[in-house]
């Protein structure tokens, strides 16, 4: 599937050819820091498959294990976009799924980092919503 997004700004922007079987949510506690939120929706991209524009910012994270993601995202907005790793796992880009212009098309299919998952993220949809304003 042929993907499309940006930042919020539109400065920096991407295309992208993807499997949408590859969508995953990450529960982890930086994937949690990171977007401020209480997961993180990814889709994976083989680097080959993933076409950048513009002059996104970068910002190195170290894991507990030493290893290192490295998290892209506009240095004008702050929307992260999208994250590498480094050797083998350079091989292979995580988009976030929030700048992607397809994202409601996109349903996560596994999920990682449960033992990190908030306890009341199951009971949201039992909450009183509106529309919007």
């Amino acid at each position: 599937m042929r993907i499309d997004g940006s930042c919020h700004c539109g400065a920096i922007a991407y295309t992208a050819d993807i499997d949408p079987a590859e969508v995953s949510v990450c529960h982890c506690t930086d994937c949690q820091k990171l977007t401020g939120t209480v997961y993180r929706v990814t889709v994976s991209v083989p680097v080959g498959d993933f076409h950048v524009t513009g002059d996104p910012t970068l910002y190195v994270k170290t894991a507990d294990n030493g290893r290192k993601r490295l998290q892209y995202f506009c240095g004008t907005c702050g929307s992260p976009i999208y994250t590498v790793g480094e050797g083998e796992a350079a091989n292979i880009v995580g988009v976030r799924a929030g700048t992607i212009r397809q994202f409601l098309e996109l349903a996560p299919r596994s999920q990682i980092w449960c033992s990190s998952a908030l306890p009341w993220l199951g009971d949201v949809e039992a909450l009183p919503g509106r529309p919007g304003d």
